[in-house]
């Protein structure tokens, strides 16, 4: 049975001296890489990447976004019903969701300008590990 995946609720709190945000839930201890995504404008849509054994961890830093996750059943040919899971993260909180191996992602900003951190369990190069299928392959 597959991991699911899952927001990890982060908060913030506010008084005279300004904001803090933060997550005390989220334990980053197998995070080995990070880099940010912007996508060029909102209407576009980033999509179908993943990872078969990478696994990763998005959190808005700035704006809002929409991921829509497919377990992958097949790498060579998956199915075209796979279940489809979607997500609203926004940089208001630090919200973490956590996208376990075997999954592909779609990223669409739902705003200009929005800014999205990403970190996963793998170096750069470390791994051949990134399957990529047409935007409309899943029927989205």
């Amino acid at each position: 049975m597959k991991v699911l995946p899952q927001i990890i609720k982060g908060n913030s709190h506010a008084d005279d001296r300004g904001v803090l945000q933060f997550n005390n839930d989220f334990n980053a201890l197998e995070v080995k890489r990070i880099y940010t995504i912007e996508n060029r404008d909102a209407a576009f849509v980033r999509g179908w990447q993943g990872h078969k054994i990478e696994q990763r961890w998005f959190s808005a830093i700035n704006g809002s976004f929409r991921i829509q996750l497919i377990a992958i059943d097949n790498w060579e040919q998956p199915s075209k019903d796979c279940k489809l899971f979607t997500f609203i993260i926004n940089a208001e909180k630090l919200d973490v969701l956590h996208v376990p191996q075997g999954y592909v992602s779609s990223i669409q900003s739902l705003e200009e300008g929005a800014k999205l951190l990403v970190m996963s369990d793998y170096l750069l190069g470390e791994t051949k590990d990134e399957y990529r299928y047409e935007s409309d392959y899943f029927g989205n």
